[in-house]
């Protein structure tokens, strides 16, 4: 008779994105995993197959709860520029926490890639909706007169996340939003 699951898949998959967040995919073992959950080692595997499948897991948490509250975060009613500076710095303190660990997604990039093209498409998922989300703000403002209209905006929200991915990396050398902040407002110059 099979035994039922005696944990929260849902809790599980929270905790191991800190664990993996904290230390990365290939420091991050087995048993670290099922100390820091309180499972063993059979539960993790029924639940998730292996180490990469609670990875993905983890990966697809984040996407779904940080990254989907960066998105939000842009339908807040300010003005566009408000709203993108608000999203940069906010996402700028995430990564600067805990002594600068960083955005998980672009950790997971610099760690697994170019060998690790689910990774890729997950990133690239997430990539890809953030540019769609910041491209419609960009129009909307642009049409309200807020921003300048003669640059693309899928161009100019293309740029916003490769800027915003390059400080997150910045952000685990230096990790004081106070000394970033200051490249979110030259970055936004791109909207003038």
């Amino acid at each position: 008779m099979a035994r039922t699951r005696e944990f929260d898949t849902e809790a599980a998959v929270s905790r191991a994105m800190e664990l993996f967040w904290t230390r990365g995919y290939e420091a991050t073992s087995v048993r670290d995993l099922t100390g820091h959950l309180g499972i063993g080692q059979g539960s993790l595997y029924a639940a998730f197959g292996d180490k990469d499948g609670l990875y993905r897991a983890a990966l697809e948490h984040y996407r779904t709860t940080l990254a989907a509250a960066a998105l939000r975060s842009l339908d807040g009613g300010a003005n566009a520029r408000s709203a993108i500076r608000a999203m940069l710095v906010e996402r700028v303190r995430i990564a600067v926490e805990h002594d600068g660990q960083g955005c998980l997604l672009v950790n997971s990039v610099c760690e697994r890639l170019p060998g690790d093209p689910a990774t890729r498409r997950t990133v690239r998922d997430v990539q890809d909706a953030s540019q769609r989300a910041l491209a419609d703000v960009l129009r909307v403002a642009a049409g309200r007169g807020e921003i300048s209209a003669t640059r693309d905006p899928q161009t100019v929200a293309a740029f916003l996340v490769t800027f915003l991915n390059g400080l997150l990396v910045s952000s685990k050398i230096t990790p004081d939003v106070r000394a970033l902040e200051p490249l979110v407002e030259v970055a936004l110059a791109a909207l003038d």
